[in-house]
């Protein structure tokens, strides 16, 4: 199967559970219902997912063992998304081509319905029936050690103390690990576990390499097109130049940058050869080199 194909099987399965997750009713709540509903449905790249999904596949698991998992991590990513277009951090008007949430539902329900996404992810987790108790609890922390102060908010909190401030080099690294490089091991990591393969030192150390080269690369991407593509093309405004924020082009050309990522994505291939019997991974490395929003 081309991995274009494999993504959107992978990911249209991540959005039926998560549609399933969010598919009760109540009518005192029905407004924050919809306003998680209309981040989690608004479609996207869904790659975290599907990195989960993939490396269970390749790993010799089953799949629908690791859906939960990957329905939480993806529901903690569009939690992240919703905070991350408020006012307060990069006041943002539009997300995957469409309105950002706090612009259609207003800021403080779109506060809740990432608290409300956050928590439902663990939920998630930890009920996930196809694996043990003890499964469970280890994708829990694996998912809150990604989302917390050490992953994804520790990220956004070097974003925010740099906001207006040229950063270095090494923090510009350090944020981005943190606040996209956590949540993509996690994803990765997820994927293991589902596998049955977590306890394997040498799978654990390759799979976090891979993870962290692909997801430098992803973030390389981003800058390039935030600079290079038009709103139109990757469906969301770029705030980073009007923030004055520090990114990779602040150090290099986009010709540099590009050839960094190409550096990574070689060495995130290499780190999971043994592992990647189908070559699916490197195909999914070099997809997200390669994608154009």
């Amino acid at each position: 199967m081309e991995i274009n194909e494999k993504i959107r099987q992978f990911a249209a399965q991540t959005d039926q559970a998560m549609a399933a997750c969010l598919s009760h009713n109540d009518t005192d709540l029905d407004t924050l219902l919809d306003s998680m509903r209309y981040s989690a449905g608004a479609g996207g790249k869904r790659i975290r997912p599907v990195l989960t999904l993939l490396f269970c596949e390749t790993l010799g698991g089953k799949t629908e063992d690791a859906l939960a998992y990957a329905a939480a991590v993806e529901l903690i990513h569009t939690y992240s998304l919703i905070h991350d277009d408020l006012p307060a951090m990069d006041n943002d008007d539009y997300r995957r081509g469409k309105p950002t949430n706090h612009r259609v539902f207003g800021e403080a329900r779109a506060i809740l319905a990432g608290d409300a996404l956050l928590t439902l992810a663990f939920d998630v987790a930890a009920g996930n029936r196809r694996k043990s108790e003890q499964d469970n609890l280890a994708a829990v922390r694996i998912l809150s050690r990604a989302a917390g102060v050490f992953g994804m908010v520790g990220g956004q909190e070097i974003d925010l103390e740099e906001t207006n401030r040229p950063k270095s080099y090494d923090k510009l690294l350090r944020m981005h690990r943190l606040k996209t490089g956590a949540l993509i091991e996690a994803s990765v990591l997820l994927g293991v576990l589902a596998a049955g393969r977590i306890g394997e030192e040498e799978t654990v150390s390759a799979s976090r390499r891979y993870a962290e080269a692909i997801g430098l690369t992803f973030q390389i991407i981003d800058d390039i097109l935030d600079y290079t593509a038009s709103s139109a093309k990757t469906g969301k405004t770029s705030s980073d130049a009007r923030n004055r924020k520090t990114t990779f082009l602040s150090f290099m050309t986009a010709e540099e940058a590009f050839d960094k990522a190409v550096g990574l994505t070689v060495d995130g291939i290499r780190a999971i050869s043994a592992l990647d019997i189908n070559k699916e991974l490197s195909c999914l490395a070099r997809y997200l080199l390669f994608r154009e929003k």
